[in-house]
């Protein structure tokens, strides 16, 4: 039993180092090759590595073994409950609450703001409102397009047709919206799918187009995440058009 456990963490492992494996091998190629400069403090870089594949590995374990369960579980149970009401208000606040709190986005929201006042494109007092504004746009957007692709689920629809629609009404907005705000728009769209958001609405969308008749889950499963990068765009740069 020990042996068998200690034999599956060591081929996890492998896996995991071999997945980091590209990073390491570009990172050595222009630290040794093309800065022709020995690693500092190398023994603190192994020891780092070794934690960072020892953590990937981990994560890995606990989307497999947690996350993509709870997922599954929660769409299994929602549908059978025959509620739609509930199915897409969990939908909605599930994108709502891991986006509201997602570091990156509080973080690119803090930085926004401290350039807007440097800027003199808003009073100092007014910049954390502006951030708390950004956060909330934003997961605002996250929560109606977890909703959206949950309904396209439902319906059956492609999701290509909302996909290619919503990147046309994204080039319209960026045509009338502020220069002060495209750039954090846009970066807005690829900040709100955290390591939690993620795995939990992947394991929601298959699962749903798993349990409802007539669905695929690999052609009708997936695609909120698409969903959740896109509308973010939208909500900011409307955002920015109310704010400057």
């Amino acid at each position: 039993m020990i042996k068998k456990l200690v034999s599956r963490i060591i081929g996890k492992l492998r896996i995991a180092f071999l997945d980091l494996l590209p990073i390491i091998l570009v990172v050595s190629f222009f630290q040794i090759v093309v800065l022709q400069q020995p690693f500092p403090n190398l023994g603190d870089i192994i020891v780092g590595l070794g934690f960072v594949v020892l953590g990937l590995m981990l994560f890995v374990e606990g989307l497999e073994i947690g996350l993509f369960p709870i997922g599954e579980n929660l769409s299994y149970a929602l549908a059978h409950k025959g509620s739609l009401f509930w199915l897409l208000s969990f939908a909605f606040l599930l994108g709502f609450s891991t986006t509201i709190a997602e570091p990156a986005l509080i973080a690119v929201a803090k930085e926004a703001a401290e350039i807007a006042v440097a800027s003199d494109l808003l009073k100092p007092e007014s910049g954390p409102g502006y951030a708390l504004g950004l956060r909330l746009s934003v997961a605002v957007s996250v929560g109606l397009a977890i909703l959206i692709g949950i309904w396209r689920i439902i319906k059956g629809w492609p999701v290509y047709y909302i996909i290619i629609g919503g990147y046309v009404i994204v080039i319209i907005m960026t045509l009338f919206a502020p220069e002060e705000i495209i750039g954090i728009a846009y970066d807005a769209g690829g900040v709100t799918t955290s390591t939690i958001t993620v795995p939990l609405v992947t394991a929601l969308g298959v699962g749903l187009a798993t349990v409802i008749e007539g669905r695929k889950p690999l052609t009708d499963g997936f695609g909120l995440i698409a969903l959740a990068s896109l509308l973010p765009m939208m909500f900011v740069m409307g955002y920015g058009m109310l704010i400057f």
